[in-house]
């Protein structure tokens, strides 16, 4: 388990299916660390996107279910993060989740509705997503706060 020590907010983006919106990349500006929940994208040139994305701070990501190109296949499908000493768990799909993974916070996505809500004694985490709208579900983002004051998460709406 790769562990990090950072000040600041944690920047928390998912389905972005190959679309990366200005807007969202402002709103990723001054994180220590980003996350991609997958569903980066299904072209080959879809992985600029997570290049982009690492330009701004370090990126941890995951493996979705579309992310079906050559350049994916290095992505694994859940990854286990220590934060300022808080476990984090990297999921696409929650319904992949094991239940009896011991983890302060779950981060997924897979399905575009946002979630900031405490379950058994963890955060469920979804950012939404950042992509192409599905539906009339809004276009949003998160950010984590995993610090000596707890562990903590926003869902922010993008201004379209």
């Amino acid at each position: 388990m790769a562990s990090v020590t950072l000040e600041g907010p944690i920047g928390v983006i998912a389905d972005t299916h190959g679309l990366l919106r200005p807007e969202a990349l402002a709103m990723l500006e001054g994180c220590g660390l980003i996350l991609h929940l997958g569903d980066v994208g299904s072209k080959e040139e879809d992985r600029a996107l997570l290049e982009r994305l690492a330009e701004l701070a370090p990126l941890q990501a995951v493996r979705g279910n579309i992310d079906t190109a050559s350049w994916a296949e290095r992505l694994p499908h859940t990854r286990d993060l220590r934060v300022n000493g808080w476990r984090l768990h990297l999921v696409h799909d929650i319904a992949d989740l094991d239940a009896t993974l011991a983890c302060d916070v779950v981060l997924h996505g897979h399905s575009h509705k946002p979630r900031n809500e405490w379950q058994g004694g963890r955060l469920l985490f979804n950012p939404g997503a950042a992509g192409k709208r599905r539906f009339r579900l809004p276009i949003t983002l998160g950010k984590l706060w995993a610090d000596a004051r707890g562990l903590r998460g926003a869902i922010l709406h993008l201004p379209l």
